[in-house]
């Protein structure tokens, strides 16, 4: 889970792929952290993404490196959404304290189950990691 977690960090942005409907719908994340041992992601419930992860949580966020590597993360979003998870991503970043607090009932926090990452690059090398 680190080397997810560190590749998104340095990648600094990175793209989560929902469904709606019949149709995909991809948008800038830039946030990520561990809780509990899981990789978590945070969103507002107030957002199309929240309603299509609720839908239907499969979900496949996509990141990409300066260096030219590639991170493809898929699993099924579960929200894990409590007032210690949401104290934990204030911490991490102190920036999301302007839209979010840990008592707010619109701040989310979720993670994927059965997560695999893919990695792969130009060179042609590629890994995969199971969270």
């Amino acid at each position: 889970m680190n080397e997810v977690l560190n590749f998104f960090n340095e990648c600094g942005v990175f793209f989560v792929s929902t469904v709606d409907g019949d149709q995909p719908r991809v948008r800038p994340f830039s946030f990520a952290m561990e809780y509990e041992g899981k990789l978590c992601f945070a969103t507002s419930n107030q957002k199309p993404v929240y309603t299509q992860l609720m839908n239907n949580p499969n979900v496949e966020i996509s990141a990409s490196s300066k260096d030219a590597r590639w991170l493809r993360l898929s699993g099924k979003a579960v929200f894990c959404t409590s007032k210690e998870s949401k104290q934990k991503a204030l911490e991490v970043m102190p920036m999301l304290k302007s839209m979010y607090s840990p008592d707010d009932t619109i701040f989310e926090i979720f993670y994927l189950e059965n997560a695999v990452a893919n990695f792969y690059s130009l060179q042609g090398e590629s890994k995969s990691i199971s969270l």
